[in-house]
């Protein structure tokens, strides 16, 4: 009898590239330590308020349990009407909206719907490393563009390197503002000139707002597309609950983009999730409906944890660190690190607080270290007690 020549079964090669979470290799590598302050992902140290918790328990004992649309209970899809123009002074038609199973969710299906093999996306960093991740996942090339830090720690956008990295291959440019984990907040006047590229050059633009609400002094969001693109220009908005409502574990986002890529967008949600847990969608209803106060008391407090950081870190001699504009990160340099990956490691197991390497989001993010102060004050107190000997 001859013999059968066996062969392997294949895997998607681009997904088999892709890279693993640095952060994570930070937190195996600290798994033993007892009395870890953790510091390394992106969301606080409080549980989901109990207003939204009772909203889902309540959809739970009425038995929203089945299945539902693909863009969402028509009440989630209200309510985000509804929560945009109160909040924006934007109104945006259900035709626009796309509820989502997380912000990362809503990321990847859009990817999904914009880039082929071949195609490349301009990424501007340094950026949470999941959406360069979803452009190489589909064939994609990342090409970053990185924001420059100026002599007061501060980040910039160098336009024209921007747009010079853009030819016929570009599909895609992608924007996290206010961004993690720098805190960089785009101006109006920089999302209206990428606008008008854009539209010049039939370029979507991935605009991931998520930290959109979580901005400091007297404005009550950052300059935001929803306000900015016209209903059919090649932008699509990505939105979360998970920060500002403080509900990570939930998995729920939306999209607002035009109405023809809205209907793509449906028909990937049928193929991924089919739709975002019924019952979840429920406490969303509840968060944009009651939680304003909610976010105004969240921003007050990551403002005062953003200040105390600040106070212990800016004057240590290695250290440089700007206050950040929006979001909830210190990402700050420290003389004589040229491996944050190891210094991560080496701090969590020294002085037992987590953060996470800036090499993890980029490599303009090499010689940093973001530290999330969506905790406790008293939490970050300790953790200064505990860095400052180390970081001097």
């Amino acid at each position: 009898m001859s013999e059968v020549l066996k062969r392997e079964a294949r895997i998607c090669q681009p997904i088999l590239d892709l890279p693993g979470s640095r952060i994570r290799v930070v937190t195996r590598a600290s798994a033993d330590i007892p009395d870890m302050i953790k510091l390394w992902f992106g969301e606080g140290d409080e549980p989901t308020p109990e207003f939204i918790r009772e909203g889902a328990k309540a959809a739970l004992d009425r038995g929203e349990t089945f299945y539902a649309a693909n863009r969402g209970i028509p009440p989630l899809m209200k309510a985000i009407h509804d929560y945009m123009l109160r909040a924006y002074g934007a109104e945006i038609g259900p035709d626009r909206i796309v509820t989502t199973a997380s912000g990362m969710n809503a990321i990847m299906i859009t990817v999904q719907c914009l880039i082929e093999p071949g195609d490349s996306a301009v990424v501007i960093g340094p950026i949470w490393p999941n959406g360069r991740s979803a452009i190489r996942a589909m064939g994609g090339e990342p090409r970053d563009v990185f924001l420059q830090p100026q002599e007061d720690g501060r980040w910039t956008l160098d336009m024209q390197q921007l747009f010079d990295a853009c030819d016929d291959t570009t599909r895609l440019i992608m924007i996290n503002s206010p961004g993690n984990p720098t805190g960089w907040v785009a101006s109006a006047e920089e999302l209206k000139t990428i606008l008008d590229f854009a539209r010049e050059r039939g370029i979507w633009i991935l605009s991931d707002e998520v930290y959109g609400r979580i901005i400091y002094g007297p404005a009550t969001h950052a300059p935001s597309y929803y306000t900015l693109a016209q209903p059919e220009d090649p932008v699509v908005i990505i939105n979360s609950f998970s920060k500002s409502w403080s509900m990570t574990g939930w998995r729920l986002g939306w999209i607002v983009a035009p109405p023809r890529l809205c209907a793509a967008v449906e028909k990937m949600t049928e193929f991924n999730i089919s739709h975002p847990t019924t019952f979840v969608q429920w406490g969303g209803v509840t968060a944009l409906n009651d939680g304003d106060a909610y976010i105004e008391g969240l921003v007050e407090r990551y403002e005062r944890a953003a200040d105390l950081v600040y106070q212990a870190l800016a004057p240590l001699p290695r250290v440089r660190l700007a206050k950040p504009e929006g979001a909830f990160y210190a990402f700050f340099s420290l003389d004589g690190v040229t491996d944050s990956l190891q210094t991560c490691i080496d701090l969590a197991r020294k002085a037992r607080v987590g953060m996470a390497p800036g090499i993890a989001f980029g490599p303009a993010g090499e010689g940093r270290i973001r530290l999330c102060y969506a905790a406790s004050l008293p939490k970050l107190s300790e953790a200064m007690e505990r860095l400052i000997p180390h970081l001097k």
